[in-house]
């Protein structure tokens, strides 16, 4: 992925709403299939690390970006944006 295909997807999440939270649990195999079926359904996903979780935000994305075969695009505080296209509508296009 080249950096101006990643600065498109960050300004496209750059408006979303966070869809996924990481909780106390840490990244659960529950959290893993959230993540793979908004993957699916949305492409781009912003989520966020709650602030009693065991783990920083920069590790829950490697996680599930590693478990979901999803590429990580952005990391900024607590939130992170991960995108993956979708096998069977893939509707987001990067030049």
């Amino acid at each position: 992925m080249t950096s101006k295909q990643r600065a498109m997807l960050r300004s496209m999440a750059n408006t979303m709403e966070t869809i996924l939270y990481v909780g106390k649990e840490g990244v659960t195999d529950g959290t893993v299939k959230e993540a793979y079926d908004a993957l699916e359904a949305r492409e781009l996903i912003k989520c966020c690390v709650q602030q009693g979780a065991p783990v920083s935000a920069k590790e829950a994305l490697a996680e599930l970006c590693q478990r979901t075969g999803a590429e990580p695009i952005q990391c900024i505080g607590r939130r992170f944006v991960m995108y993956r296209p979708s096998k069977d509508n893939p509707r987001i296009v990067l030049e």
